[in-house]
């Protein structure tokens, strides 16, 4: 018996990095999924053949999560095809050029906040009333930096912040639905992201971590599920910050 069987998810950017891990997590225990690409399908169909590997269904959907209407097509057909939504996760992010605020690109802050915050928004928005329908569970990924809020990053930590935010916001409106909603704040993970951040810094970015290495798309993919599952029945309205401690 798997924690999440019978269940059904969407995870946006679910064809690589930390949005793979969660994926696979969740067909590891027994949901079907729907898998969310902007622009690498070949990566979104690699995810797909896992999925079916642990003998869970899978669909593979086009969408950029900036724009609302794609968003609301995209769940529309999650929802048809696997037969409704209990679990919606809006992973999708990008990150920003490294720049103070004062020579911070326009395009730059708009072009992040498009993707990491409004697009949070748009996909809890389209998924609500299909999740509220199963009494199910959002969950955002935001990140660590939303709390360090180190100089240079203004438009990743700020969207971060405001998916924190928007989370705890949903969460108070959709309780009494029975719906819960959570946000995790990984920190460094060896996804694509996090890959440059540790060739950029080298190893130093590693002596951050009191656990001693930067995580693992699975680790974060172990966390949803928990977090996804009736193991968290109790829990609405919190950041878990998935770390190896970076952040206490």
């Amino acid at each position: 018996m798997g924690k999440l069987d019978g269940r059904t998810a969407l995870v946006t950017g679910g064809g690589r990095g930390i949005g793979r891990g969660i994926v696979v997590e969740f067909a590891r225990e027994g949901a079907d999924v729907a898998i969310n690409y902007r622009r690498d399908r070949e990566a979104a169909e690699a995810t797909a053949v896992e999925v079916r590997a642990l003998g869970r269904r899978a669909v593979v959907l086009q969408a950029d999560v900036g724009e609302r209407e794609g968003v609301e097509a995209m769940v529309a057909q999650a929802v048809e095809l696997l037969g409704g939504l209990d679990v919606a996760v809006a992973n999708s992010g990008v990150a920003a050029r490294v720049a103070t605020v004062a020579k911070t690109d326009p395009a730059e802050w708009r072009r992040v906040l498009t993707t990491d915050l409004d697009g949070a928004f748009w996909t809890a928005r389209a998924a609500i009333p299909h999740v509220v329908a199963r009494k199910g569970v959002v969950l955002f990924i935001s990140s660590i930096g939303a709390d360090a809020a180190q100089a240079g990053g203004a438009p990743y930590h700020v969207a971060k912040a405001g998916v924190n935010a928007l989370a705890k916001v949903l969460a108070k409106e959709v309780a009494a639905a029975g719906v819960r909603v959570n946000v995790i704040a990984p920190g460094l993970v060896r996804s694509e992201m996090g890959e440059r951040l540790i060739r950029f810094h080298g190893d130093a970015v590693l002596q951050t971590i009191p656990l001693g290495r930067a995580g693992e798309p699975a680790d974060i993919g172990r966390a949803a599920v928990f977090l996804a599952s009736d193991d968290a029945a109790w829990i609405t309205g919190k950041v878990l910050r998935v770390d190896g401690g970076a952040w206490m």
